[in-house]
Order: structure tokens, then C-alpha cells, then sequence
């Protein structure tokens, strides 16, 4: 009995003490690279974009500027300045052209852009088969908090299972959807839609927590422009070639010249609305388009402009840029 005992406890003491994946680069590491045989494709629409705050404790200071939306889109680039970033609790869902499905191993692969191994900004991932009903993979953080993570602080990977951001630049995060096998209202075999939610890794109560009721502790504050998450793109390393979407589902667009130098046109083979959005969030202009019918835009003053192409059901977006 006493040996059963001792071996009980010295089980348990490994628990407690058990670590996660290491570094990229290190023996027992999950890193994806981002040149990696095993990626098969990469996001390829945006369908959602919600900038976060400098610092979501004082919401005045504003939201954070630093990138556009569509630079999350195709491949990694491995760098600190092609990304977007989402701020304090600042979101990101991304679509496919073929689903994610679970297959052997891990089923994608999220790309943030670190400069080190221990600098680790964090975002919870969520999916979805019909972009309503998300499901979020369950995570872990075990970095302490008894004292907050200062905005240059440093990270153990060690600490960290299943949140985006464990890896530098050039390094993907992967995930396995077999981890949410017994989960309602997601087709596992067609996983159409990837969420990025920015952790808040303020200490205080209220904010991230992990999937064990865990405090998430990681760099903050960061109110700088490109605080937050940095997204720089999302592999697909498990894909779905039997399931895509419907021909009806796609809008087909056309956004003509760009670069504009002040008059730029726009059409599409679908009725939609059409929103046109600074970099830094403000609303320029709102049109209901119908099929075939095209606008002309004229007056904006040179910079890049995001256009939000929405069906009701699908949203679509790309860029514009003017200089007159």
C-alpha cells in the first residue's frame, strides 16, 4: 500500500509539473514553419475584422492602426511588418477556399509575427462550419501571475498549450480539431471559418482567461499601434478538396483602377452592400449594390481604403488604394 501510495504521488507531482511543447527549434517543439511541406494551402478571404483597443482599460486612448486586414491572407511572410494587428481583444475570422478538415495530426497551423522566442502575444482560436456558430479550442496557460507580464516581458512556451502566438515570426501554432471531437453545431469535416481573438493578458479580473479558468498573463500593456496579436497568416495543413463553396456563395468583384488616381469604379455579379473604411475604422461611404450595376467613387483623399462587400449571409473585403 505504501508504495502504491508513493507512486500515486510522485504521479501526480508529474502532472502538476508537466510542460507543453517547446520553442521553435527545440527537441519536442510543434512549431509549423512556415515553408513546410506539410502546409497545403492558406486563407484566402477575410469575412470579419474588428480593430481592439490600445488599452481596453482606458477604451479613450483609441484602437490600435498598425496593417490592414488582407495582410493575413495567403502565405506566412516570416516578418515583423507584414501583418495586422488586432489590439486589445480585436478579432479576425478568415475564410477558405477548401474547408479545414480533421484529419491525421494537426489540421492548421496560425502564424503570428514574435521577434524572439519569449516575446509571446497571445489570441484564442474558434471555428466555425457556417460562420454563426463558433466553437473555441480549449487552451492552457500556466505562466504565473502573481505578477503581470510587463509590455516587453517574456513568455515560457513551456507554459502554453493550444493559444495562437507560442511561436516566433516564421513559426505557426498548429492545432487538431480532434480536440473538439464531442462538440454541437460544427462539421469537423468542414471547417470553413477560422476565428483569432486577441488575449487580453492583463492579470485583473475579467478578462482572458484559458479553458481551466486559468488567468492569461502575457505582454501588457501595449499601447502602441501595432499592440496586440499580429497576424500574419493562417496554413491549412489538413484540407476538405471534396466540400468548397457554392458558385452562389462567391462575389466575384471588380475594383477598377487600382491603384486610383481619385476616380475608381466597382461592380459585382451579386446584389450586396458595398462599405468603404479608412484604415483606422471610419465609415467614408455606404451603397446598396445591385448585380451588374457599378458605382463610381470620387473625392477620396489619398491612402488606403477598405471595401466591405456583404451579401447578408457572406462578407468579402480587399483594398483600395488613391494617390492622386
Amino acid at each position: 500500500m505504501k508504495n502504491i501510495l508513493l507512486l500515486s504521488a510522485l504521479l501526480l507531482q508529474f502532472i502538476t509539473q508537466a510542460q507543453y511543447a517547446p520553442a521553435a527549434g527545440q527537441i519536442g517543439t510543434t512549431a509549423i514553419y512556415k515553408d513546410s511541406s506539410t502546409i497545403l494551402n492558406w486563407a484566402t478571404k477575410v469575412i470579419a475584422f474588428n480593430r481592439g483597443y490600445l488599452n481596453i482599460s482606458t477604451p479613450n486612448t483609441g484602437l490600435v492602426t498598425f496593417g490592414d486586414s488582407t495582410e493575413a491572407l495567403s502565405v506566412a511572410e516570416g516578418t515583423s511588418t507584414n501583418i495586422v494587428s488586432l489590439g486589445d481583444s480585436g478579432s479576425i475570422t478568415l475564410g477558405f477556399t477548401h474547408p479545414i478538415k480533421n484529419g491525421p495530426g494537426h489540421d492548421f497551423a496560425v502564424f503570428e509575427n514574435s521577434f524572439s522566442d519569449q516575446f509571446l502575444e497571445l489570441a484564442h482560436i474558434e471555428v466555425s462550419t457556417n460562420g454563426i456558430k463558433f466553437v473555441r479550442l480549449p487552451s492552457v496557460s500556466l505562466t504565473p501571475t502573481a505578477i503581470q507580464t510587463n509590455s516587453f516581458g517574456y513568455t515560457d512556451p513551456t507554459n502554453l498549450y493550444n493559444l495562437a502566438g507560442k511561436y516566433r515570426q516564421g513559426y505557426g501554432t498548429p492545432f487538431d480539431l480532434e480536440d473538439i471531437i464531442d462538440s454541437i453545431g460544427v462539421n469537423l469535416d468542414s471547417i470553413n471559418y477560422v476565428r483569432v481573438i486577441d488575449v487580453v493578458g492583463t492579470i485583473s479580473t475579467g478578462f482572458s482567461t484559458d479553458s481551466q479558468g486559468h488567468k492569461i498573463n502575457d505582454p501588457y500593456p501595449t499601447v502602441f499601434p501595432s499592440g496586440g496579436f499580429d497576424l500574419d497568416a493562417i496554413a491549412v495543413i489538413n484540407e476538405n478538396t471534396f466540400l468548397g463553396h457554392k458558385e452562389n456563395d462567391i462575389i466575384s468583384y471588380n475594383i477598377y483602377p487600382n491603384p486610383s488616381k481619385g476616380i475608381t469604379n466597382i461592380n459585382t455579379n451579386s446584389d450586396c452592400t458595398v462599405d468603404i473604411i479608412t484604415i483606422n475604422g471610419q465609415l467614408i461611404h455606404h451603397y446598396t449594390l445591385f448585380k451588374n450595376e457599378e458605382i463610381q467613387l470620387t473625392n477620396l483623399k489619398n491612402g488606403l481604403y477598405l471595401i466591405y462587400f456583404n451579401t447578408g449571409e457572406k462578407t468579402f473585403i480587399n483594398k483600395l488604394v488613391v494617390n492622386q
